[in-house]
């Protein structure tokens, strides 16, 4: 699957705002990681797709600098035969952070991507924000959702469908049965109907 470029200037500038300079070869990994063939969904373009979201969203965010950071590497490892992605990823996380010189940022950083674990329901704070942009998809246009979807099913083309299926409507009707998908007012208003609504229609043909 050919997917868009992260930006490396994005990437840089991110860094300045951190109060550092990126790791040697960070970003260089980061491309090779959201390269891997295995990711149909999960690549540079879900990425992309996050900052854009960010870039609309800011203004909800109490630290914008740590929110990107983690939108960046929040699957940043991702296998989707694992059950520790979020922890693998934030490891990564904290090593860059670690060889910038900023310790200071580990824990927060690493909040906020286990949040991606989608463990508890969100809250709408700095986690919340991030895990908000990472449930987006679930928002998007009908025929843009089901595209979606086609994408999971290729990530997970090992496993049988019968088993596939009961997979993912055990995950829809865990997302369901939440309150509200989404944490933040603002978000809630843009994108909670239409995500329920996607995820009805895809309950319904399973």
């Amino acid at each position: 699957m050919v997917t868009h470029q992260l930006p490396k200037n994005r990437w840089i500038a991110l860094w300045r705002e951190l109060g550092a300079t990126p790791p040697a070869g960070s970003f260089a990994e980061l491309v090779r990681l959201y390269r891997e063939p295995h990711r149909h969904y999960h690549n540079a373009d879900h990425i992309l797709a996050a900052l854009k979201h960010f870039d609309a969203f800011k203004g909800l965010s109490r630290r914008p600098a740590l929110v990107e950071y983690a939108l960046w590497l929040h699957d940043a490892v991702y296998d989707p035969r694992a059950t520790d992605n979020e922890a693998q990823s934030a490891n990564l996380a904290e090593k860059y952070l670690v060889e910038a010189g900023l310790d200071d940022l580990v824990d927060e950083t690493r909040r906020l991507i286990m949040a991606t674990a989608h463990k508890v329901p969100a809250t709408a704070d700095d986690a919340g924000l991030v895990v908000d942009i990472d449930l987006s998809v679930l928002a998007k246009e009908a025929s843009a959702y089901r595209a979606y979807t086609r994408t999971v099913r290729r990530e997970y083309q090992w496993v049988p469908d019968n088993l596939f299926i009961e997979g993912r409507r055990q995950v829809l009707n865990t997302l369901m049965a939440m309150p509200t998908l989404y944490s933040h007012p603002t978000i809630i208003a843009a994108w909670e109907k239409q995500a329920r609504e996607n995820m009805a229609a895809e309950l319904r043909g399973l």
